[in-house]
């Protein structure tokens, strides 16, 4: 909650210039567009500003354009299914063993000001909802004041906008003394409430106005936005630009809705509805009742719409095209702006992956990923040729945990810190969790018991200053880390997606880095899992647990065969039991299937 805070306040900041970008679009495209598409251009808005409360994340440009290349490859049959079959991990005769020790670490603390933040947000949607079931109950107590229509005229004049407008629907009317200007109410069972002054002066045409005003209000089922704007009305009831935006759309929807009358009625009587409405400035108020739509409005609201009455002219079809077409282009940039405003997605990072010049195929291995979320990626070296299952985890960052260790022997190896011909480093007699810990180490025997006390030392002395510049040389995923040197790689700042993990080991094998070979050279032999005259196996697990659940496990690397050389990252996560042992079980199964590794 006090992440969603922050993130609700920062998703706020960027609203504001959307809202700016809109109003300023409606101004200069205002003789371009019906009034009607003025009007619903404002739902665009209302979608933006749902979207810090969805809770996946939404899709942007880059998403749309990777599915636009999915469709492609899907049509010349590059989607592949494998079915599942069981593999036992020791049965492919790895000379050293998968170990896979991860230690667990405290969720981080809430952030205070983001529960202040989170909490003076619930305090005024509270007192917003007391203002509305304040207006509710003042709604309630004038139907229970308001009697069925008698007035004979005033009914027939009622039946015949009815049958004006085609509506077969029976809404009933009623009169109140407790009101000033008519209203229609209800979303589901709507009701028309007229004021008793305007009864007892009854004017035939100027009711006929009136009448046809609030039943278009019901043919375009504007309850809806009425119910909508005050919905977002309370959950940003502390953004002034939001709520300026929203009466601008109240403002938008009497325009429309008096533009939807003109077009029943015939030129001569434009002048007499706008007077209609000028007649009646003086005893038309605004509605009290949130969630009614009426023919009220301020006078500012009243001059806007007289200004449209006297320059109204019927949209040709070219109008109505064009603004259609307009309309869908301003819906499509602000579609693109949806990932930034979306606090599910600020909790999340994902690469920005250039997948248009990538050969990828897109496969399916959800029976291997049952109960995980995750991707499995592999990059076919000789062929250049990607395969993914789900592209969108497959790009997803996250924290590497133990497979990070990869990199930071190199660095340490790089520094001088370890060599290759000596990597020892003596155990300083704490007494760790995990057995093989408590020992001395050398780089492949840390590597294989993944020993934090190992990596850490290299760390320690390697410096904050020294590992930004190594991360930040070779691209190591987002390059954040944070000052705890002792876990900015478990479950912290430091996030990879499956994606580049692979393209990183691809670095790594053709050491793109400019690193020593014999230093590339001795970490590779760290990682090897098994190797023969014929094909070599390359892995490293890593674990992420949080209060002891194991949340986060990975599979990384590569395997060399007489054919080529295929690089590949396995990612799962869950709530329990996400461990890097069952990613490269995931791993095994998968490959075998490929018939790339042979058991």
């Amino acid at each position: 909650m006090a992440d969603f805070g922050i993130r609700f306040f920062l998703c706020n900041i960027l609203i504001c210039p959307i809202i700016g970008i809109l109003l300023m679009i409606k101004q200069v495209l205002r003789n371009h567009l019906t009034s009607r598409i003025q009007f619903n251009l404002w739902f665009l808005l209302l979608g933006l500003l749902a979207v810090p409360f969805i809770p996946i994340r939404p899709v942007g440009f880059s998403q749309i354009f990777s599915l636009i290349d999915k469709w492609k490859n899907a049509a010349s049959s590059n989607t592949k299914t494998i079915t599942e079959t069981a593999v036992n991990v020791s049965a492919i005769g790895t000379t050293k063993q998968i170990n896979d020790f991860a230690l667990s670490v405290s969720s981080k603390t809430p952030s205070v000001i983001g529960l202040i933040l989170f909490g003076i947000w619930l305090i005024g949607i509270f007192a917003m909802l007391l203002l509305v079931i304040k207006s509710k109950a003042r709604l309630k107590a004038l139907k229970k004041s308001a009697l069925p229509l008698q007035s004979r005229k005033v009914r027939m004049l009622y039946g015949n906008c009815l049958s004006e407008l085609k509506i077969k629907r029976d809404i009933p009317i009623y009169s109140t003394a407790f009101l000033k200007s008519p209203i229609i109410v209800g979303l589901f069972r709507p009701c028309i409430y007229l004021p008793i002054h305007l009864i007892s002066d009854f004017n035939a045409a100027d009711m006929r106005y009136m009448l046809l005003h609030e039943l278009q209000h019901y043919k375009h089922k504007d309850a809806i936005a009425s119910y909508l704007m005050n919905f977002f009305g309370i959950l940003y009831w502390f953004n002034p630009l939001v709520w300026y935006a929203l009466k601008e759309m109240r403002n938008d929807r009497e325009v429309a809705c008096d533009t939807s009358v003109l077009k029943l009625l015939n030129e001569s009587d434009y002048e007499n509805y706008g007077n209609t409405l000028i007649n009646f400035a003086e005893k038309v108020s605004l509605t009290p009742f949130p969630f009614a739509t009426g023919i009220s409005g301020t006078m500012r609201q009243m001059q806007k719409r007289i200004i449209n009455i006297s320059s109204y002219q019927k949209p040709s079809v070219w109008t109505r095209i064009k603004g259609t077409g307009i309309f869908a282009i301003i819906a499509v940039l602000l579609l693109g702006l949806t990932p930034m405003l979306s606090t599910y997605a600020a909790e999340q990072s994902y690469y920005k992956w250039n997948v248009s010049s990538e050969k990828i195929d897109l496969i399916d291995l959800s029976a291997y990923f049952n109960g995980y979320e995750g991707s499995f990626v592999l990059y076919d070296l000789k062929n250049d040729t990607w395969s993914i299952y789900d592209m969108d985890h497959a790009t997803l960052q996250t924290a590497p945990n133990s497979t990070y260790k990869i990199y930071d022997a190199l660095f340490g190896l790089e520094e001088g810190i370890i060599t290759p011909k000596d990597s020892f480093m003596a155990w300083n007699g704490a007494d760790y969790p995990f057995e093989a810990w408590n020992a001395d180490q050398n780089l492949y025997s840390a590597m294989q018991s993944s020993v934090n006390w190992y990596f850490q030392e290299i760390d320690r002395q390697l410096g904050t200053s020294a590992l930004r510049s190594y991360i930040n040389q070779i691209g190591y995923g987002n390059e954040i880390i944070n000052s705890d040197l002792s876990s900015y790689w478990m479950q912290s700042a430091l996030k990879i997606s499956p994606v580049e993990q692979v393209e990183l080991l691809t670095n790594l094998y053709n050491n793109d880095f400019g690193f020593s070979p014999e230093n590339v050279n001795a970490v590779k032999d760290s990682i090897c899992l098994f190797s023969s005259k014929n094909e070599s196996f390359y892995g490293k697990t890593g674990t992420g647990r949080i209060n002891d659940n194991d949340i986060n496990g990975w599979f990384i690397g590569y395997i060399e065969t007489a054919d080529s050389t295929y690089f590949f990252a396995t990612n799962i996560q869950s709530t329990e039991n996400a461990t890097g042992s069952n990613a490269s079980e995931i791993s095994f199964s998968v490959l075998s299937d490929m018939g790339i590794w042979k058991q």
